[in-house]
Formats: structure tokens, C-alpha cells, sequence
């Protein structure tokens, strides 16, 4: 089986050479490749949101996958499944880059630009198609670059997709357990947050105007009540005057 999977990987890689391979790509490639390096791209992107307003809570996922993602693909997974580089393998390639030194599976330059892409394509598709763009001609970069297996960078597409959905969980469901005052900083700005601030106020709004109406019109009811006691009293005193004239009718 992992016979088969190398022959196929080495098919592809072969191919991109064999077709692919040109002057401007071998100029542009190892530059792009080297925006992926360490996650350096999407590195600088999470803090220029941390920054922003607007974008702070994208910056703060976008900094939760990423170490994750440092943890998951460089610490644990590339050193417990051990797999041998392309480039190490086939030793006569050409190489546009240094060889690495770390182990191939996953793809780390795909892991985090997936998972990065995502989550500001979450936040923002205006910015997130460029993002997943970007994140895509990395992952080929790294194939034409003969330094990863097709399946190193599927497996990190995978990984990506399913880390970018895991920090979505984690941070949204953290942020109702931390300090108020870094709920408000992580948050100011975020339209989002700003209409579910002003659609949660609107039905209080309208408890106390109905609350205000009801207390008018008992306050109303209350005046009608009190006047309709006057009249009585003022009744009963006209009544009681009138008894003295009609006893002298009776004696005369």
C-alpha cells in the first residue's frame, strides 16, 4: 500500500517537473514558498488584525491555529510518522531551495495557510478569497519545489480545514469566560457583535415604554377614580343641605 501511494506521489511530482518547470516559476516559486516559511505570512496578517478594530477577533483565531498548528504538525506529527522527504529520496533532483531538514508529513506551509485563509475567509470574503488563493499557490509551491509528496500537502489541506473549525469552536467558546474588559478589547468594532448588542436592547426598549404606557394609564385610571369620589361627596353634601328645607315645608 504505501508502495503504491509513493509510485503515485512520484508520478505527480515527476509530471509538475517534466510540464511545469520554467524559468519565471523557478524565479517565483522559491519566493513564494518563502512566505509560507514558518508561517511568516500569516503571522504578520494575525497581528496587523490584532491591531486593527475591526479585525481583532480574526487576529485571534488566526494566532490560535497557528499554534496549534506549530504543536500538532512540526512538534508532533512530522517526528512520530517520521516520512522521508521527496528530495531526499530522489537525491539527483535539482533543488531551487535548501533541503529541509525536518520530515515531510503534513505539509506545514498548507496546514497553516488552510487554516488561516479559512478563518479570514470566515471573517471576511472580500479578503479571504485572496487568502485561500495565496494559501493554495504555497501548497503548489511546495510540490513544485520537489520538497513535499502530494500527499503531505493533501493531508495538510485536510488538517487545515478541520483546525480552522476546531479554533472557531475554542475561541467562541472561551471568549464568554474571559475578563470583561478583554471581551470588550477583542471585540470592539466587530459589527457583528454591534447588531447583536443593539437587537438584544430593542425588546428592553419596548418593555419599558409598554411598562410606561401601562403606569399612564393606571395612573389615568386612578385620577378618573378620585374624581368620580369628588362628585359623590359633592352629592352627598348637596343632599344634606336640601334636608332642612323640606322638614319647614312639612311643618308649614
Amino acid at each position: 500500500m504505501l508502495e503504491q501511494i509513493y509510485t503515485i506521489d512520484f508520478m505527480i511530482l515527476d509530471w509538475i517537473q517534466e510540464h511545469l518547470r520554467c524559468g519565471w516559476l523557478d524565479w517565483l516559486m522559491p519566493k513564494i514558498t518563502f512566505l509560507g516559511e514558518a508561517g511568516l505570512i500569516w503571522i504578520v496578517l494575525a497581528l496587523l488584525f490584532l491591531w486593527m478594530k475591526p479585525r481583532r477577533k480574526c487576529g485571534l483565531k488566526m494566532t490560535v491555529s497557528l499554534v496549534i498548528c506549530l504543536v500538532l504538525a512540526l512538534l508532533i506529527l512530522k517526528n512520530v510518522i517520521a516520512r522521508p522527504r521527496p528530495c531526499w529520496i530522489n537525491t539527483e533532483m535539482e533543488m531551487l531551495v535548501k533541503v529541509p531538514k525536518d520530515y515531510s508529513f503534513p505539509s506545514g506551509h498548507t496546514l497553516s495557510g488552510v487554516a488561516s485563509a479559512l478563518i479570514i475567509f470566515k471573517a471576511d470574503r472580500l479578503i479571504g478569497i485572496p487568502a485561500l488563493i495565496l494559501a493554495a499557490v504555497i501548497a503548489f509551491s511546495r510540490l513544485y519545489l520537489y520538497v513535499h509528496f502530494p500527499t503531505d500537502v493533501i493531508a495538510g489541506a485536510v488538517l487545515g480545514i478541520l483546525l480552522a473549525i476546531a479554533t472557531e469552536k475554542i475561541v467562541e467558546s472561551l471568549l464568554p469566560r474571559m475578563p470583561a474588559r478583554l471581551v470588550s478589547f477583542i471585540n470592539a468594532g466587530d459589527p457583528s457583535e454591534e447588531t447583536a448588542v443593539d437587537c438584544s436592547s430593542e425588546p428592553e426598549e419596548k418593555t419599558e415604554t409598554a411598562g410606561g404606557g401601562a403606569e399612564t394609564a393606571g395612573g389615568g385610571a386612578e385620577t378618573a377614580g378620585g374624581g368620580t369620589e369628588t362628585a359623590g361627596k359633592e352629592a352627598e353634601s348637596a343632599g344634606k343641605e336640601d334636608m332642612p328645607s323640606e322638614k319647614q315645608q312639612e311643618i308649614s
